[in-house]
């Protein structure tokens, strides 16, 4: 396999006959099954990553909203009680 770097590592024996069943049943070997692992695992950590920037990124909105409804109010008050007093002229 073109671009493939052999490495050594250790592993607890429990962790690497559990390793061992489930390449077994998949019908892998012992590489094909930890590097699809790894990629899972890769995969789940950065997804994870976009959660929580995602998160983070909705919770600065949420405050920067209120915020400005806040700064808002007021002039939104004052707006309503002209267009309440317009409106009852009108009657």
């Amino acid at each position: 396999m073109p671009g493939v770097r052999r490495i050594m590592i250790s592993l607890p024996e429990n962790l690497l006959e559990e390793v061992d069943g489930f390449a077994s049943l998949e019908k892998r070997n012992r590489s094909e099954f930890i590097r699809e692992a790894m990629k899972l695992y890769i995969s789940e950590r950065k997804r994870k990553t976009l959660r929580e920037q995602m998160k983070k990124g909705y919770q600065e909105m949420a405050d920067i909203n209120l915020s400005l409804a806040v700064e808002n109010y007021e002039v939104e008050a004052e707006v309503q009680n002209f267009y309440d007093t317009k409106l009852a002229e009108c009657k």
